[in-house]
């Protein structure tokens, strides 16, 4: 064969260039990032055949590209937020549990936030939803890059409603009149109502639970119609309240249905999602990449209220007691559905088996609208845009699974991925639907599943089987890697100090901190 010609070189340049910048070809992307909560990797249709609520979401699997084996970076709700948004580890960025109503930091400061990074990129940012990364002073999302949000500041258990939804145990609704009325039940809130903010202003208080999702919907229209009339492309993050409990379904609840509470909250979200996608569609489709996944597992321990493991039962733990969801660092508790959606660009009707992480989604976004990463730290996600766009199926070689509250301290990594091997060093289960706990138990050596054969994480290796001793040394290399990289970079520390005072509060004179005395306009 000859030498090309000068052209020839010349065509191809073009085209590879074409291929490793699909920004300047297109113009800087639109993004929405839709994030459920508490929604099991068996709660779509598109994974998981029994699953009949989510018309929706499974046609954007069909349109779009499904991820079977992405996970959450953390199994509880603060530090798998702080982690999508900084694109590092709860080790590495400071969250490593849940803020409370009265905590006085947050998010740290000197983390900076993929709403800052594309802000300072052109983009118009809005945050809509459940934040739980602080609420005091400059922690609100108000100082951390995003120019509107319309949300609750932790999660919607955490403060009285006057429709309280479905719970158990079932929350009372908020005291009416005189002084709050104390619960017994240390799960339900009654000091004090759940505030709806927009911008830093509390424009209800309590929420109505009933009228949310609508409220989101709304508010994220707006959101979508003002930056198309900037003309500045635009990074919506979503934060879903489902489906978290308590679950608001609107009344009445089809009686004939047989989808039960948890199934009629399913659709409503799987409606809501598919509204979004209607809306940014109609501002020109093609022109929004939409990524929709979970911040963790089901919490079991809320039962007939808690989603779908699917195939991710976690069978070793639940032989010794205790839930192997939410909480936990079994596939039940991080393993979370995941589709994305990007008209003309990404490929309709593909299932992706690469190893991915809501890690990720931080350097992709960033990757794709032109921008740089900040400097002076390092990352755990990837920019995965080969992946997306179908040219690659390989993900990350080594996912890390930090400590969630069932066992050992939080925030420390105890259990690593290795291409189909996991390894756990310390286990335990999160409280059950029938109230045992799995206590934590040290493994050293560590117990290894190899999940291409036993996805059910029911039988670890045979500690004498050859397999085990060749996967060892590589597993104790990149363990032992990844905390000398988590040791040697800039770190940061959360504030999780308390003080009743930053406690979110419309009116302190009325009962619960109403906004209104009730029957008062």
């Amino acid at each position: 064969m000859g030498t090309p010609s000068p052209q020839a070189v010349l065509v191809l340049a073009v085209a590879l260039v074409g291929l490793s910048a699909p920004r300047a070809a297109y113009g800087q992307p639109n993004f929405i990032v839709i994030l459920a909560d508490d929604v099991g990797w068996g709660d779509l249709g598109a994974n998981w055949a029994e699953t009949k609520e989510t018309p929706h979401l499974d046609e954007l699997a069909a349109e779009g590209t499904r991820f079977v084996d992405f996970h959450s970076a953390a199994s509880t709700c603060s530090p798998s937020r702080a982690s999508l948004l900084t694109g590092r580890l709860g080790a590495r960025n400071g969250v490593t549990h849940n803020f409370a109503i009265t905590s006085v930091g947050g998010l740290p400061l000197n983390e900076t936030t993929l709403a800052e990074v594309l802000r300072e990129a052109g983009y118009s940012t809005g945050a809509i939803g459940k934040w739980h990364l602080g609420h005091h002073g400059r922690h609100h999302p108000s100082f951390r890059g995003f120019d509107y949000y319309f949300g609750i500041p932790y999660s919607h258990d955490m403060g009285c409603t006057d429709t309280p939804g479905y719970n158990l145990p079932p929350c009372p609704p908020c005291p009416q009149h005189g002084v709050a009325a104390r619960v017994a039940r240390k799960d339900c809130y009654m000091e004090v109502a759940l505030p709806l903010f927009e911008n830093v202003t509390i424009v209800q208080q309590p929420v109505n639970l009933s009228s949310l999702a609508a409220r989101y919907a709304e508010a994220a229209a707006r959101f979508i119609q003002r930056a198309s009339d900037s003309g500045r492309p635009f990074f919506l993050y979503l934060a879903l309240a489902h489906m978290h409990v308590p679950l608001g379904v609107p009344p009445p609840l089809p009686p004939a249905s047989g989808k039960g509470i948890y199934g009629a909250s399913l659709s409503e979200m799987d409606a809501l999602v598919g509204q979004i996608k209607r809306v940014a569609d109609s501002h020109g489709k093609g022109s929004t990449l939409l990524w929709f996944t979970g911040d963790n597992g089901p919490w079991a321990r809320k039962c007939e209220l808690a989603g779908r493991l699917g195939p991710f039962v976690g069978a070793w733990q639940r032989q010794r007691g205790g839930s192997s969801a939410k909480q936990t660092t079994w596939e039940g508790g991080h393993r979370v559905p995941a589709l994305v959606y990007w008209p003309g660009r990404i490929p309709a009707k593909r299932t992706s088996r690469a190893l991915l992480s809501t890690l990720d989604i931080f350097p992709t976004l960033v990757a794709l609208a032109g921008a740089a990463l900040p400097p002076n730290r390092r990352f755990d996600g990837l920019d995965v845009s080969p992946v997306l766009f179908g040219w690659s199926d390989v993900g990350h070689k080594v996912l890390l699974h930090p400590n969630s509250g069932a066992a050992g301290k939080d925030g420390e990594i105890e259990t690593l991925r290795l291409a189909q091997y996991k390894a756990f060093y310390t286990t335990g289960g999160a409280m059950a639907c029938d109230g045992s706990i799995g206590p934590a138990e040290h493994h050293q050596p560590p117990l290894i599943f190899n999940l291409d054969r036993d996805i059910q994480e029911q039988e670890p290796l045979d500690v004498a089987s050859r397999e085990y001793q060749a996967v060892l040394p590589a597993i104790g290399r990149a363990y032992a890697q990844a905390l000398e990289d988590i040791a040697t970079d800039n770190v940061s520390v959360a504030d999780y100090s308390k003080d009743p005072a930053v406690t979110p509060c419309c009116n302190a004179q009325h009962v619960a901190c109403r906004c209104q005395a009730p029957g008062s306009h």
